[in-house]
């Protein structure tokens, strides 16, 4: 963070020093809310949780360096009181990013926000000091968190946006207001929390709404692939840059096609020029995260060849997303476990189809949460899908859901041992264990709460033991 005095600090979030000898001490390191992050020159922010009270770890912080506290108690060391500290994070988000002479960048969407925040963040690091979200840090406490990691020499700042209902995109707007808004789809993620894709989109759009006119220098980056996000150009006073396939976006991709080992090439044309791509990442669906991230690039002011460069050279940066790791005996596992939506389980299923080529498929996959009553609509639509591609077996993992994965393979002409319904994850490592042979490869997909990135941590250990199936 910027150095501020806790004098300052108090002013700013509306506390009460208690404790404190030297009002003008700063704060000049980071903000955290892990009592194990704590360091020098470190504010810590206690929270009260369900499993513990940051209040209770006040004096272990203080002794680890941290320079006080802010919570809603004094706590026996330097503290700042507060009546809410989720309210004052934010209020000292907002007071330091408006003192930041960094370009703020956000971004939503129903899938692969975190993908493309990673694909931004690196290719804008070629050009300046790139702060931005870490894994998927998104909401009221994790975005101001990031933003107070900003220092004086940060150019870029890369925010994630999540939203459970609408207010909560203005609510996060209000505290970080960015420059550059990008929305990339409106999809099924939550929609049995927010009761339709009109709710969904009317949320995702307080982000452009958000945003400066274009006079101010505000650019809004849209979706032209998406018609619920192309309407969201009438929302805003700012710029509209589109990206996509279809023939108004001013940032797309020309000749995609996977490699035979399922990453994406294609040809980048921006406004600014053309250049070719091949990612290191699998699975088509980066295309479109990648024009997103060139459309911010672009629009910040780097050439065609330089994002191409920088696109080529990205990695994977969030743990659990399509993570794809060849064990010695060859058979690669695909952990793409972290979360699960209908559009993010049919892209992984695409990109395995497209990595297995002359390969055993296997598609380890289980719920997909908050759909509402498109549930099992939308689970059924899974299960046929693997069948369409060719997967070679589908194991549907867990209660109802995965029984409703099962049936839409089944009902798509599925029949035999090419899918099973397994009760958990364990059972699944079994079976996968005495079924495996060396150069299949494993998909593991399913919402977060289903935690079957065991299922893939599993497999690796298996691996790295060298047990496995030769028939």
């Amino acid at each position: 963070m910027i150095a501020l005095s806790l004098a300052e600090i108090a002013e700013v979030v509306g506390g009460q020093t208690h404790d404190i000898p030297d009002p003008s001490v700063q704060v000049t390191g980071p903000v955290v809310r892990d009592s194990r992050e704590a360091g020098p020159g470190s504010l810590f922010v206690a929270f009260a949780g369900e499993r513990a009270d940051g209040h209770d770890f006040a004096t272990a912080v203080v002794e680890a360096g941290a320079v006080a506290v802010l919570g809603t108690r004094p706590v026996g060391v330097p503290a700042i009181v507060v009546d809410d500290v989720q309210s004052a994070l934010g209020a000292l988000a907002r007071h330091v990013v408006r003192r930041l002479g960094a370009t703020l960048v956000a971004l939503t969407g129903s899938a692969g926000k975190t993908s493309t925040k990673d694909l931004i963040a690196q290719v804008l690091q070629r050009k300046a000091p790139t702060v931005f979200t870490p894994g998927s840090l998104n909401n009221e406490i994790g975005l101001p968190l990031t933003a107070l990691s900003a220092t004086e020499e940060t150019k870029f700042l890369v925010l994630e946006m999540g939203a459970r209902g609408i207010g909560h995109i203005r609510y996060l707007t209000g505290l970080t207001p960015p420059k550059v808004g990008l929305v990339l789809n409106v999809g099924s993620a939550h929609i049995g929390e927010f009761g339709g894709r009109e709710q969904i989109a009317q949320a995702k759009g307080e982000l452009v709404e958000a945003l400066p006119s274009e006079a101010d220098g505000g650019t809004a980056i849209l979706n032209a692939d998406d018609p619920y996000v192309r309407a969201m150009a009438s929302r805003t006073k700012a710029k509209v840059l589109f990206f996509g396939e279809s023939g108004e976006a001013d940032v797309s991709a020309e000749n995609v096609r996977l490699t035979d080992t399922g990453q994406p090439s294609f040809r980048l044309h921006t406004p600014s020029g053309a250049s070719d791509v091949t990612m290191r990442l699998y699975g088509e669906h980066h295309v479109s995260n990648a024009l997103a991230a060139a459309a911010v690039a672009h629009e910040l002011g780097m050439s065609a060849d330089e994002i191409a460069v920088a696109l080529s050279e990205a990695g994977s940066l969030s743990r659990w997303r399509m993570e794809v790791t060849e064990r010695p005996d060859g058979v690669t596992v695909v952990n793409d476990a972290y979360n699960a939506n209908p559009e993010s389980m049919k892209a992984a299923l695409r990109a395995l189809a497209a990595m297995g080529k002359g390969r055993r498929t296997w598609a380890v996959l289980g719920k997909m949460a908050e759909l509402g009553d498109e549930a099992l609509a939308e689970h059924d639509a899974v299960g046929r899908l693997a069948v369409r591609l060719n997967v070679s077996k589908l194991v549907a993992v867990g209660g109802r859901e995965a029984a409703w994965l099962q049936l839409g393979a089944y009902n798509e002409g599925s029949w035999g041992e090419e899918s099973v319904h397994v009760s958990d994850a364990q059972a699944a490592v079994d079976l996968l264990r005495s079924e495996l042979r060396p150069g299949d490869v494993v998909l593991v997909k399913a919402s977060r709460s289903v935690g079957l990135e065991s299922v893939a941590q599993a497999l690796l250990e298996t691996g790295a033991e060298g047990e496995v199936s030769a028939r």
